[in-house]
């Protein structure tokens, strides 16, 4: 498949990108061919470790690729983007347990998908051009693909604040949050990887760790721990309506930005991940309630139609301006009773 290259190396299996001028957002096919390699190498011993990496320097995976979604979603077909979303989900719970050192260098943009793929592994590599987001309540989603169980888990109410603003992480940002574990300058990337193929040892990249230059989250902390705790959205937006700040200013902006609904079941769906106990099953399996229905019930194919279609930058949300009933939060996370995600396949 010319959009990614798996392939064995040495002792490592390798997985790498290769769509750069599609920032390598990541397609069902490419989604299916991980998967496939990941349960090959699973029951291969002479594979030691998995490596991803991403051709390009603009971006790692800013995401899965949408057209389809919308082309499918706009003719009253939301089988497609259930299918993609269920078979997305499995993998993303696969590489998050499974039993060998999964290792993703996660230059330039990783955002959505890419979350899903390169921020579950033992190993997450970042470097100095990384920028790492969950942008989902910007087209009518919620943080999805297991992202919503690192949002759960980050201090300080910093999940919130990420999941709910959409805001980047560069390099030491995505470490404190929890969605990268290491800083290394990539420069050095292409040598340890070859040490990687060459020894099949996870512990290099230990070795090869570096204090990371410091990041905006942590003088932030105090402010999303104040303003991001708070029981509902609408608690949130008057806090930081009523403060004057530029922290407060620049939340609120892009607060006001995204969908209401998105937003509201993003901060439900923190909330009972933590009560529960953060998992990445019961993240998924909430995360699908919502993806499940987006497209006929929620503001997704709006969304898109805005952001990327007619590009006007003006989407007509639902409960605009207005708060969002609880109904409609549960609603959207309801159990999905036959249709629930299942894993399975994991077992098989």
């Amino acid at each position: 498949m010319s959009d990614i290259h798996i392939r064995k190396s040495g002792q490592a299996g390798r997985i790498t990108f290769t769509r750069p001028k599609a920032l390598n957002a990541m397609s069902y096919e490419m989604c299916m061919a991980i998967d496939a390699a990941m349960r090959d190498w699973a029951e291969d011993d002479a594979v030691k470790l998995v490596v991803i990496d991403a051709e390009g320097e603009k971006a790692f995976c800013a995401g899965g690729d949408i057209a389809e979604l919308y082309d499918t979603g706009t003719k009253g077909d939301y089988s497609y983007g259930r299918t993609f979303w269920r078979d997305e989900y499995r993998l993303n719970a696969r590489i998050f347990e499974y039993k060998k050192p999964v290792i993703s260098f996660m230059q330039g943009f990783t955002m959505g998908g890419g979350v899903g793929i390169g921020c579950h592994g033992t190993h997450r590599v970042v470097g100095e051009s990384s920028q790492i987001a969950m942008p989902e309540v910007g087209i009518g989603l919620v943080p999805d693909v297991g992202g919503s169980l690192m949002l759960a888990m980050a201090p300080d109410h910093l999940g919130e604040y990420l999941g709910m603003t959409a805001a980047r992480m560069g390099a030491d940002d995505a470490i404190l949050a929890g969605f990268a574990d290491c800083f290394i300058p990539q420069d050095g990337w292409p040598a340890l990887i070859a040490a990687l193929e060459e020894t099949g040892s996870a512990k290099l990249v230990e070795d090869a760790a570096r204090p990371a230059p410091e990041g905006k989250l942590r003088t932030v902390r105090e402010d999303t721990a104040r303003h991001f705790s708070k029981d509902s959205l609408e608690d949130i937006l008057a806090g930081l309506g009523a403060e004057d700040s530029e922290f407060a200013a620049s939340a609120l902006k892009s607060l006001n930005r995204n969908s209401p609904l998105s937003m509201a079941c993003t901060l439900e769906m923190l909330r009972r991940l933590r009560a529960d106990g953060p998992a990445i099953r019961r993240a998924l399996d909430l995360e699908y309630r919502y993806t499940y229905r987006a497209m006929e019930k929620g503001d997704f194919l709006e969304g898109i139609r805005a952001q990327i279609i007619d590009k006007d930058r003006n989407p007509q949300w639902q409960y605009a301006g207005q708060a969002v009933p609880a109904s409609a939060v549960e609603e959207m996370l309801a159990p999905l009773g036959a249709q629930a995600l299942t894993f399975e396949e994991e077992n098989a």
